[in-house]
């Protein structure tokens, strides 16, 4: 695991030798999970690392609560993302578009070379969610492996929503549900209240959605300045460690659903 800190689990493709990778994926119905996550600036009170932190957590809780009857394993995560939007603030580490489908392609292709029957991507950033839909298409188009991907942040809305306490746009970038994880998963990496200032979400157009509970049906590109004087967007102050230890059982839950549904799928 990319984050020792958090404990590994018995899904991690670079901590086995090869010869164990090859059986794991030779097994019928066997899954790839490749994590996709970011390097960017999260206000004054969360890492860099945030989202990468989070997707690489969420998919090891996941892909333990699968069980051991379900071969997965999943790969190293991709730690850096598209995130030109952030670039204002500093600290923010972005890659091309094009370089980042390309290493993501890649990835997938190699890794299912080993006899993978799917991959699947989780995504961990916003700004990377429109490119891994699309890279589904480009990778399905190139191999007979079932291909599929989601954002983790849209698993267990329902869920999730029930527990928040900030109104609509408090659980967007760097607000109530990301303080929340980071507070439960890696507490040492969490200024303290003082800093958790963020800004509720304030999109001109309805259409847009509130926060990453609520994409909504519109994009449209601002830089994140124009958001936020802290880079947070959202309601940080609402976090707590109890919430965050919520939304990660919800959410890897689901997540360790959808991966048995794969592997069922494809045995």
């Amino acid at each position: 695991m990319l984050y020792d800190s958090i404990g590994a689990t018995d899904s991690e493709w670079a901590g086995k030798p090869y010869a164990e990778i090859r059986e794991v994926a030779d097994s019928d119905g066997s899954v790839l999970v490749v994590p996709v996550g970011s390097i960017e600036q999260h206000g004054h009170h969360l890492p860099v690392a945030t989202d990468t932190i989070l997707v690489d957590a969420v998919v090891h809780g996941g892909t333990e609560q699968a069980g051991a009857d379900v071969p997965v394993l999943v790969t190293p995560t991709v730690w850096t993302g598209f995130s030109p939007h952030h670039l204002s603030f500093g600290g923010t580490l972005s890659l091309e578009l094009d370089h980042l489908r390309a290493v993501l392609e890649d990835v997938a292709l190699t890794g299912i070379q080993n006899g993978f029957d799917a991959v699947c991507f989780v995504n961990g950033h916003g700004g990377n969610a429109a490119l891994v839909d699309a890279v589904v298409s480009t990778v399905g188009t190139e191999t007979d492996a079932e291909v599929l991907g989601t954002t983790y942040f849209t698993l267990a809305t329902d869920e999730v929503g029930a527990l928040r306490d900030s109104e609509d746009g408090g659980m967007a970038h760097g607000g109530e549900y990301e303080t929340s994880l980071m507070l439960h998963l890696r507490p040492d990496l969490v200024a303290d209240a003082a800093k958790r200032e963020g800004t509720l979400w304030d999109e001109h157009y309805e259409w847009s959605g509130g926060d990453l509970l609520d994409g909504g049906p519109v994009s449209v590109y601002r830089s994140f300045d124009e958001y936020s004087e802290s880079g947070a967007i959202g309601a940080p102050e609402l976090a707590s460690a109890e919430k965050g230890a919520r939304i990660y059982d919800a959410v890897t839950s689901e997540l360790a659903a959808l991966l048995v549904a794969i592997h069922e799928h494809n045995a």
